[in-house]
């Protein structure tokens, strides 16, 4: 099972050059870019672990696309995804996310049933990843 999350998730994953090409544009836009990494990828998990500091000062693809590479050697097994904000209205907004790096195998989510009163029933998703703990799921 796929993860889907982000911009492009539904299409198939980045190569290098595309991911290039996209952080080119952000880097265009005066957008920050920053890049975080999880073995969480539960949908309402908002807080991946950040590599690094946000990069407001590099103006060059390449010196983002380095950290990726380290992001990807330091976390092998763990989802990355890049980010993008802006801040021209003094606040930074997220304006791109993106996965750029998946697990070798995605375990994937269950969907959990529960039956309430009456004729309620609600649905939630338990990831399976997070059947082992932190640090061992992958």
């Amino acid at each position: 099972m796929k993860l889907t999350q982000g911009t492009f998730s539904f299409l198939p994953d980045l190569t290098d050059e595309q991911i290039r090409s996209q952080v080119e544009y952000c880097l265009d836009q005066g957008w920050a870019v920053a890049i975080e990494y999880t073995d969480d990828p539960h949908p309402r998990n908002s807080y991946w672990e950040m590599f690094g500091p946000p990069m407001f000062d590099i103006r060059d693809a390449a010196g983002i696309l380095t950290e990726l590479r380290s992001c990807r050697q330091t976390f092998p097994n763990h989802y990355i995804k890049v980010n993008a904000f802006d801040s021209t209205h003094g606040r930074e907004s997220l304006r791109l996310s993106f996965i750029v790096g998946r697990p070798p195998k995605e375990p994937g989510f269950r969907l959990e049933r529960q039956e309430g009163p009456g004729r309620t029933v609600r649905y939630t998703t338990h990831a399976y990843a997070t059947d082992r703990p932190e640090g061992e799921r992958y």
